[in-house]
């Protein structure tokens, strides 16, 4: 497979390329990201990773750019990244005992080609106490993590069950972006 650049600085992100042996570089640019409530997640998902992935094609307009977002919503409300810990803490006070959604949109852009898809995954947190939430919130840097939390730390302490793709919830759904970069290469290709 070819090579793309990631328009993420996510060490989160970098580790699940490397897993499936994606050769990658990183190249971001600042963009302003969309917020927004109401069920509208997989929406602004989906622009905010277009809207980085084309900012940097635009740059590198023969590579391949993947963009992605990830957003954390349970019903109307919509959980990005934290600004503080007493932020944090109220998130995860929301999420407890409850079945939320994480949902990824990726963005494959190439000049003027382009390709957005979006995965979800319900996580169903257990029903925690104070005391169960500030010993998570010493033990895991959670202000760069959308809904204040990482499965892949220490996530046992908060999640009782997961339905659908663990690495989405990371922040790549890697069984989807295989497929999606396979059949993004063929096409390119075949236009050969």
């Amino acid at each position: 497979m070819k090579s793309i650049i990631l328009a993420s600085r996510s060490p989160r992100r970098q580790k699940l390329l490397n897993q499936i042996g994606i050769k990658f570089r990183v190249e971001t640019a600042d963009v302003e990201e969309e917020h927004g409530q109401g069920r509208a997640a997989r929406s602004i998902c989906r622009r905010n990773a277009l809207a980085k992935a084309q900012v940097v094609a635009e740059q590198f307009p023969k590579q391949t750019v993947l963009g992605a977002d990830t957003l954390v919503h349970l019903g109307d409300e919509l959980f990005g990244k934290p600004a503080s810990l007493t932020g944090a803490r109220r998130m995860l006070r929301k999420l407890s005992g409850h079945t939320h959604h994480v949902t990824t949109a990726c963005a494959l852009v190439q000049g003027t080609r382009k390709k957005v898809f979006s995965v979800t995954t319900r996580v169903r947190f257990q029903k925690l106490n104070d005391r169960q939430i500030n010993k998570y919130l010493r033990t895991v840097s959670v202000l760069d993590k959308a809904g204040a939390y990482a499965v892949q730390e220490k996530g046992e302490w908060l999640i009782e069950a997961i339905q659908g793709s663990l690495t989405n919830v990371v922040g790549l759904p890697l069984e989807r972006l295989q497929s999606e970069l396979s059949a993004w290469f063929d096409t390119a290709s075949s236009r050969i």
